[in-house]
């Protein structure tokens, strides 16, 4: 029994999106930072430690004293997915892509995507850098959707 094709089929332009985040007060510096090309995490003054996804406590030490903190943009490729079927608009007219799972240099670990797959395909530890997909980018999504990080492989 082979594989059955599927073609992706643009979502109604009502339909509900799956990709955009919830942006509140607490989120919003992250969400500025990335339209500016930065890429933002928290770290805590009570331990040291720098999280990712962005709290307002430190998931270590429970501490409430932490601080927005621009990262360096710099990772490596912990593990990723090729994703070839994806029911959730607007991700169905994206497929294939690569979902990763970044290690920031920094320290935290950060889910995103994977951009400019080399031909050889991704490896554990690949060297990233942070780029940012926007309403205007190739590959974004239409309409008032926010600049989100992804990374690309570093050249050799």
């Amino acid at each position: 029994m082979g594989a059955v094709p599927v073609s992706p089929t643009p979502p109604p332009a009502d339909a509900p999106r799956f990709d955009l985040p919830e942006i509140d007060a607490f989120t919003r510096p992250y969400w500025d930072a990335a339209a500016e090309g930065r890429l933002l995490i928290r770290r805590c003054g009570g331990c040291g430690r720098a999280h990712h996804y962005p709290r307002e406590f430190c998931p270590y030490c429970w501490s409430e004293n932490v601080a927005w903190e621009a990262a360096s943009g710099a990772a490596s490729l912990y593990t990723w997915s090729v994703v070839h079927r994806n029911d959730l608009p607007p991700f169905g007219a994206r497929v294939p892509y690569t979902a990763a799972v970044v290690d920031l240099a920094e320290g935290p670990r950060m889910m995103t995507e994977l951009i400019e797959v080399p031909e050889g395909g991704p490896r554990v530890g690949m060297r990233l850098r942070v780029a940012f997909r926007g309403a205007g980018a190739a590959g974004a999504a239409e309409g008032d959707a926010p600049v989100v990080p992804v990374f690309r492989p570093v050249p050799a």
